[in-house]
Order: C-alpha cells, then sequence, then structure tokens
C-alpha cells in the first residue's frame, strides 16, 4: 500500500541532528496549521504552541530543563525552532466543569495527536523533528512563561535534517492486535 499519508508514517523518523538553516515563517505556519486540524476531545483544541526561535531562550531550555543524559539534549540548542507543546488544563475530557473520563483531564491524549500532525507535516516539508519528553518540564515551563493552569507537555526541536537514521525495528501487527476480545 502506498500513498502520501502511509509514506509519511513509513518514512518519518526522529531527527535530533539539524543543519544550520533557518525554518522560514511560511513552512513554521504550515505546520502550525497541522496542529490547528488535529482532533481532540469535543473540538476543544485545548494546546497552545509556543515557537522558540530566540538562540539565548534555546540555550536556557537545554541547560536548565534537559538532563545531558537526554539524546536529544544538544538538539534543543541546534535546532532552529524549538516548539513547545502546552495544554490548557480543566478542558478536554470535561463537560459542563466536570471530568467525564476515568483517565482525568484527556490533554495529553490530545497533544499526542497534535504532535504527530506536526511530525508529519514537518516531514512531508523536508524537516525533521524529535518528539521530547525526557525535561524538567516545571523548569521549561518557567524558562516560557507558561501561564498557570497549563502543562507544558513536550518540547519538539524541529529543523533541515544533517543526519536522518534508518528505520527502527517494528513489532508486527499479530504481535499487539488482539481479535475480538484480549
Amino acid at each position: 500500500m502506498s500513498n502520501e499519508v502511509f509514506d509519511a508514517i513509513y518514512q518519518r523518523r526522529t531527527v535530533r541532528n539539524f543543519e544550520d538553516k533557518p525554518v522560514s515563517d511560511d513552512v513554521l505556519n504550515s505546520v502550525l496549521e497541522a496542529v490547528r486540524w488535529a482532533p481532540s476531545w469535543a473540538n476543544t483544541q485545548c494546546w497552545e504552541v509556543v515557537a522558540v526561535t530566540d538562540p539565548e531562550l534555546k540555550a536556557r531550555l537545554q541547560q536548565e530543563a534537559v538532563p545531558k543524559s537526554n539524546p536529544a539534549h544538544k538538539a534543543v540548542g541546534s535546532a532552529p525552532v524549538v516548539l513547545a507543546l502546552c495544554a490548557r488544563l480543566n478542558e478536554a475530557g470535561y463537560y459542563k466543569g466536570q471530568v467525564t473520563t476515568k483517565f482525568g483531564d484527556w490533554f495529553m491524549f490530545d497533544l499526542g495527536i497534535a504532535a504527530q500532525n506536526l511530525s508529519l507535516a514537518a516531514h512531508s516539508l523536508g524537516l525533521g523533528s524529535v518528539i521530547m519528553g525526557l525535561f524538567d518540564q516545571d523548569k521549561a515551563a518557567e524558562v516560557l512563561k507558561v501561564p498557570q493552569n497549563h502543562e507544558l507537555v513536550s518540547l519538539i526541536p524541529m529543523g533541515y535534517p544533517s543526519k536522518v537514521p534508518s528505520a527502527p525495528k517494528r513489532k508486527s501487527v499479530e504481535e499487539f492486535c488482539r481479535q475480538n476480545t484480549f
């Protein structure tokens, strides 16, 4: 099976090495349009994105919030743009102010979908990205002045790849799919 969507899914990789080439506003806005069109709980669109291009802010994020043990540590400083995906709390998964899911606030699910849209759109435009979760979210939120009632969920360094890794081994469908019951 081959079409543009499947090709993007199969070919997109986690990229941690970037060329020293800026991402234009037009290209960045195209990526953000993909976030805009991500599905969300009751169309709450609970995401907020901080596009970090200032070298000093990227350096502070790298030094103060990302441990050196994180394989994407260097990417935070070297990527032309770092997208900080934040969520407005108490919206996704709520109805009339009351949480309606077993799992509480649904923002992690919605931001996961938005991050996937973002990374596939970036790939389709010749960009690479890495979706980061291993960092001090509270310290990064402080650096980026994320307001209360918001949660910084992920940092996504993005730019033109200088190196694209090969595909990692994947499980077969038979290894994770059950028919009718578990």
